[in-house]
């Protein structure tokens, strides 16, 4: 479910099909995102979950991987 949730919120934020993203894909390199997307990509799951995430946090979750992994220890 998580992954599903960050899979639809990246393909929507970077027009993508959603079927590209996998487990595997880099924000950076694979989506071209710049230090803007990943801010806009933070709020969006900060909102989505009702967390905070902080800056040095952030900075780590650059595969969607990571992110999904991030976001399971939370619950």
């Amino acid at each position: 479910m998580i992954f599903e949730n960050v899979r639809d919120a990246l393909a929507q934020q970077f027009e993508v099909d959603p079927e590209t993203i996998t487990m595997d894909t880099s924000l950076i390199d694979d989506l071209g995102a710049d230090s803007l997307d990943v801010v806009e990509l933070i709020m969006s799951l900060e909102d989505m979950y009702g967390i905070s995430i902080s800056d040095e946090e952030a900075a780590q979750l650059h595969t969607v991987r990571r992110i999904v992994d991030y976001l399971e220890k939370l619950q």
